[in-house]
């Protein structure tokens, strides 16, 4: 019996000691539905550590064109969505998805090709180069995942006054595939391409490619950032998500973006201070 009374008392003991002890508060995470451009640029690897060390808040990044960001945003699978298909977005905060958009940085678009150049677009405009291609039947790498730079690839062609859907051929590729995979094909085929900047100066696979259009206002690219609207998915982390938000606007997360950089070109520029819109 005093063995059986020893071994109660040692299991109440020890149970009053579990019991005295804090629990381990859960991590805290959220999920960011983003580009491909973003995280194949290394941009995300620069910044998510500073957002975890200030909030103690992890991030973790679903990367995907920006359609089915917002399309995984809608299905509540997202906290965080941070695009760049300013149309795209508007309709997603229109629908109720978001409550609102904020500017947060923005690069720009380049249309990439062989150095021999042998639609001759070089220096041309954005509309002016994508007639060319489409006269020369050059080889050309589509992204075709409705992507932000699909899109803009898909107005380009429009405003070029090219039939897209009459014109493609053997000559027009179409990937199905992210910034980088779709940069890699250009490069084994020797195509043109258009691709955000960021992900280009991250490109190490560049084999004869090289930028030939460039400056053109049509390739301006901005970046947006929205917090899934939790009245349309209570699972929503709406406090850590605004955090995130919060944080890549205020002077600390502007600063983290403009200091992203590499071989001493800066990929990403602010523009928070455009306010939220």
């Amino acid at each position: 019996m005093d063995i059986l009374r020893r071994g109660f008392l040692t299991l109440g003991l020890l149970a009053g000691l579990a019991a005295a002890v804090p629990a381990q508060a859960e991590p805290q995470s959220i999920v960011v539905a983003s580009t491909t451009s973003t995280e194949q640029s290394g941009l995300f690897k620069h910044i998510l550590p500073l957002f975890k060390d200030k909030t103690g808040i992890e991030v973790k990044v679903v990367a995907l064109g920006t359609g089915q960001a917002l399309d995984a945003a809608r299905r509540g699978d997202a906290d965080v969505v941070l695009v760049h298909d300013r149309a795209a977005e508007d309709k997603f905060v229109t629908e109720g998805f978001a409550k609102a958009r904020k500017d947060v940085m923005y690069n720009d678009f380049v249309v990439i090709g062989p150095k021999s150049d042998p639609a001759g677009i070089k220096g041309a405009g954005l509309q002016d180069a994508f007639r060319k291609l489409a006269e020369a039947k050059a080889p050309f790498v589509s992204r075709g995942d409705r992507s932000g730079t699909h899109s803009a690839e898909v107005r380009a062609w429009k405003e070029a006054g090219v039939d897209l859907a009459a014109a493609k051929g053997e000559w027009y590729r179409d990937v199905g595939q992210g910034m980088g995979p779709a940069l890699n094909t250009a490069s084994a085929l020797g195509a043109y391409i258009l691709a955000d900047r960021g992900t280009w100066l991250s490109f190490k696979n560049r084999g004869d490619l090289t930028v030939l259009v460039e400056g053109d206002r049509k390739l301006f690219n901005p970046y947006g950032v929205m917090l899934v609207n939790p009245e349309k998915h209570p699972t929503v982390k709406a406090k850590e998500g605004q955090a995130f938000v919060d944080w890549l606007v205020s002077p600390e997360g502007q600063a983290a973006i403009a200091g992203y950089k590499i071989g001493g070109e800066q990929l990403f520029f602010p523009s928070a201070d455009k306010g939220a819109k």
